[in-house]
């Protein structure tokens, strides 16, 4: 299988189990969500995922390449990380951010950006529509601004995999959904794009297969269809959901009902 392979992955952190025997794909060309709730374990598994966190046991391979063991450079060379929330020096401008992603591909001698490095700068920034915000300095834009900027910044690493998590974060509405569709289309373009989101209705828009991360092990994986079910987000997530049905692409839409005083 061509893309991201995880096996039987556990972590521990300060003697406790934070991921026990994780074990999921996200395939080349798809769009792969990883939900649960608070504490499942979901930005540990991203981080393990590329070499930052170090494995108890397990293995994690893309493309058949053993990814931790990779020297960092080399990974970052196919791999692109973006986090909740991302910090940058506040003397850096916003393209100066997203240029940091062309380090990788940079020799220690170069003294300015190649053109390949403002080629694909450019093409970020207009990816995630912040062209006109170019020469504004980072730490004065807005936290969706820079949510945006850091999502480019990982575009401009070109990377074969894409790892996300809550990309949404400070995003509006119209933003988050212009996200989702970029990153789908990179996807279905031939990147590997895993990413982990909190808005299930977002997750099952967009998403081609889900993996659901509960108390730090996977409790299932599949197509949006077959992995919301009212039992698995009772079960999971302690509500009750009534599954809809989008009336124009057929994919879920879940209706949260209000607990009662007695639950």
């Amino acid at each position: 299988m061509s893309g991201l392979a995880v096996s039987e992955v556990s972590v521990t952190a300060g003697g406790k189990t934070i991921l026990d025997g994780v074990s999921l794909s996200a395939r080349t060309g798809q769009l792969t969500g990883l939900i649960g709730p608070n504490g499942a374990g979901k930005s540990t598994l991203m981080r393990a995922t590329l070499g930052l966190q170090t494995l108890a046991h397990g293995s994690i391979r893309f493309d058949g390449a053993d990814l931790p063991a990779m020297p960092r450079r080399d990974r970052a060379k196919i791999s692109a990380f973006v986090e909740q929330s991302g910090t940058t020096e506040s003397h850096l401008s916003a393209q100066d951010v997203v240029m940091l992603g062309r380090i990788p591909f940079q020799s220690v001698w170069q003294a300015t950006p190649s053109r390949d490095d403002e080629h694909a700068v450019a093409g970020a920034l207009e990816a995630v529509n912040m062209t006109g915000f170019a020469d504004r300095l980072y730490q004065t834009l807005s936290g969706g601004e820079q949510q945006r900027l850091q999502i480019a910044r990982a575009l401009a690493q070109q990377p074969r995999l894409l790892v996300l998590d809550e990309p949404t974060n400070h995003l509006d509405v119209h933003a988050q959904l212009t996200a989702l569709a970029l990153l789908q289309k990179r996807a279905h373009a031939g990147a590997t794009v895993l990413l982990a989101l909190h808005d299930l209705n977002l997750a099952a828009g967009f998403c081609d297969s889900l993996v659901v991360l509960h108390g730090g092990k996977v409790l299932t994986q599949g197509v949006p269809e077959a992995v919301l079910t009212p039992w698995m987000l009772r079960d999971v997530y302690g509500v009750n959901t009534s599954v809809l049905r989008h009336p124009m692409t057929g994919r879920p839409i879940l209706a949260y009902n209000a607990p009662s005083n007695s639950d």
